[in-house]
Parts: structure tokens; C-alpha cells; sequence
């Protein structure tokens, strides 16, 4: 791997481990409104989640709709009435305290910080809970900026995304640009698309059947150190 000047790291399940801020968080839900509670009620939230939000990252589901549907289609699943637009903002509200990291996320931020390199988050997404997060994480203080799609007005992996990026980079160079993240569609696809180069991080040994290429790949986030 060369020398990167400039790291652009995804959000969730590349530095954050968002699958336990979600299992936690429903489970702080369902035992706040009383809905009955099984072990693999995240899991199957996480699943209607990721087919919804590719959707999302196609522009083909509003904003709105992503906020909605997640919950309308766990509840509907469960047998639960209730308003989903209500129990997604309170979703929303109690996912922004869960800081939780990927191993090694902050050991790798630490050394990237320590070497006079940049780290910026780029991720998909609504700003209140990013931010809400990233101010309760240990890593904050590593991080040059933050980019998340509802304030850009553009997702991963548009090329509009990537270029508001780089506009806001002082001096920024492609060739010392490095896009690290876990989705080969959105991250891997956008630092292509954009000229830069890649990272896929891959913990679960996936099997790459996209086409889609990345420079590196890695499985654990201290082999980029």
C-alpha cells in the first residue's frame, strides 16, 4: 500500500459499529413502549434496512420513505400497531448516544492523527444522529471534517457527492486520497467513480462478485497502519 495524505473513512460498520448501536437501540425501544422482545428482532430490522437503503443509495426511496418504511415493515412483521414515523424518531434520537467503535477503529484514527494525516467521515445519511455520535465518540477529536449526504444534498456513490468532498479539502490531491469503507456499491463504487483510490473493508471474508474492484482490500482495520 502507498503513502495516503488524506483519509476518507465511512461511517457505519467501517469505523462505527453500527450493527450494536442498532441491536441496542431497539432493544432500549422495545422495553421503553412495551412491545414484546426475541433475541433476532435487530437482525431482522437490520435486514428490511439494508434492502430499503439500496433503494436509498439508487435515489429510488425519498428520505422520508427510508425514516418510514424501516419500521413499518418490522412492525407489520411483529403484529405491532403503532406510528412508525414516531418510533423511528426516537430510533433516531437514541442511536445518536451509541458510540460504539470497530476494532481497531480508534487505534487506527490515533496513528493517522499522530503521522499529520487527515481523516474525514464520509457517509450516508441524516446529520442530528451522525452528529449526535461523533460527539460522543473518543475518535472526534482525530477527525479534519465531517460529510454526510442530507447536508450535501447528494449520496454515495454520485459523483456530486465525491466533488463537493474534494471542493472543501484544501489543496486536495486524488493520488493522495484514500477512500476507506465496508459497501463495494456506495464507498468502493464512489472513490472509483471519483478518480480515487480504494479500500474495501471486508471483516466477514466476503466473496466479491460485483465488479466493482477496490485498490486494497483489508479485514481488519489495523492493517492499514
Amino acid at each position: 500500500m502507498k503513502k495516503y495524505d488524506i483519509f476518507l473513512f465511512d461511517a457505519d460498520n467501517t469505523l462505527y459499529d453500527f450493527d450494536k448501536a442498532s441491536a441496542h437501540t431497539i432493544k432500549l425501544l422495545f422495553d421503553e413502549y412495551g412491545f414484546t422482545y426475541c433475541d433476532d428482532i435487530p437482525a431482522r430490522f437490520l435486514d428490511i434496512g439494508i434492502q430499503l437503503w439500496e433503494l436509498y443509495e439508487k435515489g429510488e426511496l425519498s428520505d422520508a420513505d427510508l425514516q418510514k418504511l424501516r419500521f413499518a415493515g418490522l412492525l407489520d412483521a411483529l403484529g405491532i400497531t403503532h406510528d412508525p414515523v414516531q418510533l423511528n424518531a426516537r430510533y433516531m434520537y437514541e442511536l445518536g448516544k451509541c458510540s460504539f467503535l470497530v476494532d481497531g477503529a480508534l487505534e487506527v484514527c490515533r496513528h493517522i492523527a499522530a503521522v499529520g494525516k487527515q481523516i474525514y467521515i464520509i457517509t450516508n445519511g441524516f446529520w442530528p444522529t451522525h452528529e449526535a455520535r461523533i460527539q460522543h465518540s473518543p475518535i472526534e477529536k482525530y477527525m479534519s471534517g465531517f460529510f454526510v449526504s442530507e447536508l450535501i444534498g447528494h449520496k454515495k456513490p454520485s459523483t456530486e457527492f465525491f466533488a463537493h468532498v474534494l471542493s472543501c479539502i484544501p489543496s486536495a490531491d486524488k493520488s493522495k486520497i484514500l477512500v476507506v469503507g465496508d459497501s463495494l456499491s456506495a464507498d468502493i463504487a464512489g472513490g472509483i467513480n471519483a478518480g480515487i483510490d480504494t479500500c474495501w473493508f471486508n471483516p466477514q471474508w466476503l466473496e466479491n462478485r460485483t465488479g466493482i474492484m477496490p485498490t486494497y482490500e483489508i479485514n481488519k482495520l489495523l492493517e492499514l497502519i
